[in-house]
């Protein structure tokens, strides 16, 4: 009768030793998979995690500089003990067929990374996907690109305090794509408040100065963040501006406010800045 308990004893034991294991292969809680794509069969997300407004910037290799903005989704999958290896190379080949298969285009990668953007009803979005540990475990990340919505806009009056506290002010709500000096029609109501603000200073001269975080080629930033201020100064003698009044010029990363270290620090790093003259 001993006997008998022990070996039910030691069953119930074996039961309750392979349950934290078995809970520790189960999805994360709260995650899901992105609807644009599944993941590969035997495995579990072990992390996940969402950003409302985030960026990103995917390892291309072979490929060009690449820089996302948007709603991040970043999704860690692991595989279940017990289910079939799958090497790197075929979770990266995997998910670049079923990508081909929606459209999507692809920028670079190895043999265990691939980055991809896919365009579908207007919208871009990245993904990303690199593979650890021989197979056992990969990261998705994808990002529905989207401008972020301005919480702070630009006001005449500030703006003229700060000109006559420093000499110069920043811009908020000035947009542009990434990569492009085309002002996009949100920044209407920044390029209102500073017509407002020179019109009430009519013997103001003042520079336009446009400024870029430090990610992509030096040369490249430079050309950008000069193009971005001129734009900025035609779209000033459009609503009534005399030209004369107006200089252009671009900095690149060279003049930063905060640390390129982190997004937070490069979207301030990435401005127009008005300059008394």
């Amino acid at each position: 009768m001993r006997s008998q308990c022990r070996t039910i004893l030691l069953a119930v034991i074996g039961i309750l030793a392979t349950v934290p294991a078995a809970l520790a292969q189960q999805d994360a809680k709260g995650s899901q998979d992105h609807p644009l794509v599944s993941r590969m069969p035997g495995y579990y997300i072990s992390d996940y995690k969402v950003e409302e407004f985030a960026a990103y910037d995917p390892t291309v290799i072979g490929g060009k500089d690449v820089h996302w903005e948007g709603k991040k989704y970043v999704i860690d999958y692991s595989r279940k003990e017990g289910a079939a290896p799958t090497s790197m190379l075929q979770i990266v080949r995997n998910y670049e067929s079923a990508l081909a298969k929606i459209g999507g285009t692809r920028l670079g990668g190895d043999e265990r990374r691939v980055a991809e953007e896919v365009k579908k009803n207007g919208a871009t979005t990245g993904v990303y996907v690199e593979a650890y540990n021989e197979g056992s475990d990969y990261e998705l990340t994808i990002v529905e690109m989207q401008a972020m919505k301005q919480e702070v806009t630009a006001d005449a009056a500030a703006m003229a305090r700060d000109l006559k506290a420093t000499g110069r002010t920043v811009i908020p709500g000035i947009y542009f794509d990434t990569g492009s000096a085309v002002i996009k029609p949100e920044s209407d109501p920044a390029l209102a408040e500073m017509v407002k603000l020179l019109k009430a200073n009519p013997s103001m001269k003042a520079f336009v100065i446009g400024h870029t975080d430090n990610v992509g080629a030096l040369e490249m930033n430079l050309k950008l963040s000069a193009d971005r201020a001129a734009a900025v100064v035609k779209a000033l003698v459009d609503r009534g501006i005399p030209a004369a009044r107006l200089k252009s010029a671009g900095v690149g990363p060279y003049s930063p406010i905060a640390s390129n270290k982190e997004e937070a620090g490069r979207a301030q790093n990435r401005r127009v800045e008005l300059v008394e003259q």
